[in-house]
């Protein structure tokens, strides 16, 4: 049975080692002139304040072929999960109902769950291997960039100051294994529901879209409780203000823990109630400059409340997810074990 599925196998598990091998030139040939940038600025020797600059002026300096290279890395193992869901997890049991071939296999000598077992194990450890093999050469490539952000750099375009940034965090780590393996037993479940590929097909996209969406926004951010700060007005404070007055206070990092995940922020008054207007005395310099205003705001007592996930959570938050997501793809296997198993051949 296993070489039976290797040879059905075979056409994906080759354009998948097509795939690596193509992104791996890439990463190799320009990887060292990538790593040796980020040599000659001296960041790794720097001390004290003159690292912030320095991270900054080289991810900011970033051109050529590496913003591009980066973004499709990314791209890459975002879409590598649905791939395998879509076409190699919901053709798997469902084609073999199309075709009728599932007569001949349950009536030999083996089970239906080692037949099951078979099917799933040889191309569900090709998915985790493919994903996690894109990510760690994305993580190998991209190690000046984050090394530069570690140091305090900052800058926009492919640099984020965040590993919790939602694209950041979705291709690096752990977490890609979880969500391969998520993928591949969502489709095969979904073609042992539908029986046919083109509904399995559909049908697995649609709700890994919704998962991969719903994560970040409603799901991760709570998988730990936040934790709360009340900081000074500085230099990262962004105002927005309109002409009924109204005030919003936002901050692009936590004093004392860079890296943090910021998931709101709002003005206070030195109380630390909620400040929804500007104050009276500062209304008049709102359509001024932004220093002067927060200035003001600043002598009133205003500050910003955050709540954050400080970055030494990051590791426990790759873990957490990707426990969740190898937890979902057992029961999905498990049930498409069960359901096989009282479906008449």
């Amino acid at each position: 049975m296993i070489w039976l599925t290797w040879r059905q196998f075979r056409v994906q598990a080759v354009t998948a080692a097509a795939a690596l091998a193509a992104l791996a030139i890439l990463f190799a040939v320009t990887g060292p002139h990538l790593a040796g940038l980020y040599s000659v600025t001296g960041i790794g020797s720097c001390h004290g304040g003159s690292c912030a600059r320095l991270a900054s002026g080289f991810l900011s300096a970033l051109g050529g072929p590496y913003p591009t290279l980066y973004l499709i890395g990314v791209a890459v193992i975002i879409l590598a999960p649905v791939v395998i869901g879509i076409f190699w997890g919901a053709p798997l049991i469902a084609h073999e109902f199309e075709t009728r071939t599932h007569y001949l296999a349950w009536n030999q000598s083996a089970t239906r769950a080692r037949w099951l077992a078979v099917k799933l194990a040889l191309p569900g450890l090709a998915a985790l291997a493919v994903t996690e093999g894109l990510s760690l050469m994305q993580a190998w490539w991209a190690a000046p960039i984050g090394r530069a952000i570690g140091r305090g750099g900052s800058a926009g375009g492919i640099a984020r100051t965040s590993r919790f940034y939602p694209l950041v965090f979705a291709t690096h780590g752990i977490t890609p294994l979880g969500y391969a393996a998520f993928a591949f037993a969502l489709g095969v479940t979904a073609g042992v529901l539908f029986r046919r590929t083109i509904p399995a097909m559909a049908v697995t996209l649609a709700i890994f879209a919704v998962v991969q969406l719903a994560l970040p926004l409603w799901i991760r951010p709570h998988l730990f409780p936040a934790q709360h700060t009340t900081i000074a007005i500085s230099s990262d404070t962004a105002l927005s203000g309109d002409p009924q007055g109204n005030l919003t206070l936002t901050t692009a990092s936590v004093p004392g823990h860079p890296g943090a995940w910021i998931l709101s922020s709002g003005a206070v008054n030195a109380a630390g109630n909620r400040v929804g207007t500007i104050p009276a005395a500062c209304s008049h310099t709102i359509p001024g400059s932004l220093s002067s205003a927060l200035d003001c705001l600043a002598s009133h007592g205003v500050r910003v409340a955050v709540t954050y996930q400080p970055a030494s959570r990051y590791w426990a938050f790759e873990w957490t997810e990707t426990a969740i997501f190898l937890a979902l793809a057992l029961a999905l296997a498990g049930y498409c074990s069960w359901r096989l198993s009282r479906r008449r051949a």
